[in-house]
């Protein structure tokens, strides 16, 4: 499969922030949650956007519930606009019911002219740009990446409340965004999934259905998604370890 790495490319980010995050049992959606000094998504875009060499074009999808465009999301615009380098988009798109909408609904609003598009989620705010940087270039040489990190605990497939299985972790890795695949990969992953009423959690699975091979860089375990409320001071001590690149 060619690589577009040997030349300078356009990176399409998608940052899906229409998640509710009910578990987190907050009135704000998780997205625009504050972590320090910022909400999640910006924390999240200025570390994807660090991860970009400087030498790409890139631009920025948000997905957002249409009820937050009115609400949470203008507060945030400003920060976003403010982290894109010179020439670049930022687009609003409504989510749909499901991530796969969302993601589905992001891939069509993308520049024809992007060669790779990523997809992360909002709520994984600590994201490494150094391990993002290095999912953008396997997914330039070999067509699609995601970022994961192998299972450390042992697994048990339980029925009913009762253990029937332990499973052999040492082929199990837990997946992380971002997910990263050429564009027009993305676009036949999900007509394939169309037409084959094929339904998902996430981006990788799409390639994976379609026989699109996908590559796994090594992430980070500060990679968390920010989903419960024992998150959030995890996150923050994280934080404090790792700053957020935010431009001066």
């Amino acid at each position: 499969m060619p690589s577009v790495w040997s030349r300078s490319v356009k990176v399409a980010i998608l940052l899906l922030a229409a998640g509710r995050g009910k578990r987190l049992g907050t009135d704000v959606p998780k997205a625009y949650l504050r972590l320090g000094s910022a909400p999640l998504i910006v924390h999240s875009a200025a570390r994807l956007l660090a991860a970009v060499p400087a030498t790409d074009a890139c631009e920025v999808l948000v997905l957002v519930q249409p009820e937050d465009r009115d609400s949470h999301l203008p507060d945030c615009l400003e920060p976003l606009r403010a982290l894109l380098p010179t020439g670049a988009d930022l687009k609003i798109v409504d989510g749909g019911a499901t991530r796969q909408e969302s993601m589905e609904r992001g891939l069509a609003a993308t520049a024809t002219d992007c060669d790779l598009v990523l997809v992360h989620d909002a709520a994984r705010a600590l994201v490494s740009v150094e391990r993002t940087r290095e999912c953008l270039a396997t997914a330039a040489r070999v067509g699609a990446a995601l970022l994961a990190i192998p299972a450390a605990d042992t697994l048990k497939r339980v029925r009913e409340g009762r253990v029937i299985e332990t499973v052999d972790r040492n082929s199990i890795w837990y997946a992380q965004t971002p997910q990263i695949a050429r564009r027009d990969l993305f676009l036949q992953a999900c007509e394939h999934a169309r037409k084959t009423e094929f339904e998902v959690t996430d981006d990788a699975s799409l390639l994976e259905h379609a026989g699109i091979e996908v590559a796994v860089v090594s992430g980070t375990a500060g990679n968390l998604k920010i989903t419960r409320p024992d998150d959030l001071p995890l996150a923050v001590a994280l934080l404090h370890r790792d700053p957020t690149p935010f431009p001066n």
